[in-house]
């Protein structure tokens, strides 16, 4: 009991600490804020790996052998690549006003409302089962490590975890995404608190595959009973499909500009241009460094629990 109760506090501590940064990233003067976009813009960008890097691309390549890797290729591509593109299309949005991807379609048709709105709902339709999957991942999560406490879960609401994380996360974007009410005005206490959540994403994730790789296994071991599990064995063999891998490296291409959270973190909150040369060649490294331990995980998973 006093281990759940301690996991919950945990994660409540994190939630504040998280509001500590945003409220601490709203007092920063000019120039801490200049000195400090140099680095938070190309951590902010890192929004695009959520709690599907964590379970989806393990998952994923436990299946489809290096399939995954296609989601991440196609923002390489496009930040390494479509950088003219990213500063015309941030140099069109500050010229306008745009806040937002719609604003930004819909002010190529003559700023038609009709347009906006339309974009407006499929991204609304979009984004709801997404984020409910992110949902039910952290809830899953947290699930796991409490076990099944029946003190907890006759609680009305502390019971529901999904519940708690997505009041949580409401409070956070009323308090730090809403602040301001010129709309155009940037969010820096919101995005401090997105790339301190990508450094802690990266340093989590790496450190579990540097556990899995040389703590629970060697890396020659892990090799060696991974060819003796078959469902290893018929991962690693597995041969992905040209077609569905081009497709997935076209549409994570898209995504990593097009997605609402995507384009205000990369459009709406680039305050210059040395922003976008430096987020060129880090962000491209912080999708590599996170996903160096996914097949050592996969296959670590696939060892361990071979009927899942």
């Amino acid at each position: 009991m006093l281990h759940d109760w301690g996991v919950i506090a945990a994660a409540l501590g994190y939630i504040g600490l998280l509001f500590g940064v945003a409220s601490y990233g709203d007092r920063l003067s000019q120039l801490q804020r200049e000195r400090a976009g140099v680095l938070i813009y190309p951590l902010s960008l890192a929004i695009y790996c959520t709690s599907w890097t964590f379970f989806g691309s393990v998952g994923f390549a436990t299946r489809t052998s290096y399939d995954f890797l296609a989601i991440y290729i196609g923002p390489i591509l496009m930040i390494v690549f479509g950088t003219p593109l990213l500063r015309r299309v941030i140099r069109l949005a500050k010229s306008q006003n745009i806040t937002s991807i719609a604003d930004f379609i819909a002010a190529r048709y003559g700023k038609s409302q009709a347009v906006a709105a339309t974009v407006a709902i499929i991204a609304i339709i979009g984004s709801v089962p997404y984020i409910a999957l992110q949902l039910k991942a952290v809830a899953s999560s947290l699930q796991t490590i409490l076990g099944d406490d029946q003190a907890i879960a006759e609680i009305p609401i502390a019971g529901d975890i999904a519940l708690i994380v997505a009041l949580a996360m409401a409070l956070f974007a009323v308090l730090f995404g809403t602040r301001q009410t010129n709309a155009t005005e940037h969010q820096h206490g919101l995005m401090l608190a997105v790339a301190t959540e990508s450094i802690v994403k990266l340093v989590a994730f790496i450190t579990a595959g540097v556990f899995v790789t040389f703590w629970m296994f060697s890396p020659s071991e892990l090799i060696e009973r991974a060819m003796k599990t078959p469902e290893a064995v018929r991962a690693i063999m597995y041969t992905p499909s040209s077609g569905n891998f081009l497709t997935m490296v076209v549409l994570s291409f898209c995504a990593i500009m097009l997605l609402p959270r995507q384009f205000h973190v990369s459009v709406v909150e680039n305050s210059n241009d040395a922003e976008v040369g430096r987020a060129r060649w880090l962000f491209p490294l912080y999708l590599v460094a996170i996903n160096l331990f996914v097949i050592p995980i996969a296959l670590a998973g696939l060892i361990t629990f071979p009927f899942g």
